[in-house]
């Protein structure tokens, strides 16, 4: 079971490093490896997410590339539902679909498996950070484009200023912790 979402919150913020000009100049990247090196931290993120999962009508769950598959893979092990990995072009070997989007710096594409998704499954979609929204849009549109229904995006991080809600708006978004 995991702790207060306040207590929570302070606990993992204490984890998440600030590396500035990464990757870019201008640009602040919060890296949560340091919350993956602590088991506690790890364990308590995933607690999270699962908390707020577990009693949901989800057929699916699918990570983004690549610290998304940290917390999807978890998630859908522990939830005993399947994990659609979300890619970088030519990653993957079967057939795929792509999408395109921009980022806060440079552009680039998402593809996942054609017959990943059914009609009607319901989809959760779970990466590390909402910055900009163009990665979360990109992967909406991926499962929509193949009949699935976003439950839910889910996120550790949220840098709130950069208004990545707006980009997936109409979807309900939820976040652990924002800056």
């Amino acid at each position: 079971m995991a702790m207060d979402a306040s207590k929570a919150e302070n606990n993992i913020k204490k984890w998440i490093r600030d590396i500035p000009d990464f990757p870019k100049k201008g640009i602040i990247f919060r890296d949560i490896t340091p919350a993956l090196l602590e088991p506690g931290v790890f364990k308590n993120i995933c607690d999270m997410f699962y908390d707020r999962y577990a009693k949901r009508e989800i057929d699916k769950i699918a990570g983004i590339e690549s610290r998304g598959f940290f917390f999807a893979s978890v998630l859908s092990f522990r939830l005993g539902i399947g994990f659609v990995p979300m890619r970088k072009p030519g990653k993957l070997p079967w057939e795929t679909v792509k999408e395109e989007y921009s980022l806060e710096y440079g552009n680039a594409s998402l593809e996942i498996h054609s017959d990943s998704i059914k009609k009607g499954e319901r989809v959760l979609i779970i990466d590390d950070l909402l910055a900009t929204g163009g990665t979360a849009a990109a992967a909406s549109r991926l499962v929509e484009r193949l009949g699935g229904i976003i439950e839910e995006m889910a996120f550790v991080v949220e840098l709130t200023d950069l208004g990545g809600r707006e980009k997936i708006a109409g979807k309900e978004v939820f976040s652990l912790i924002c800056y």
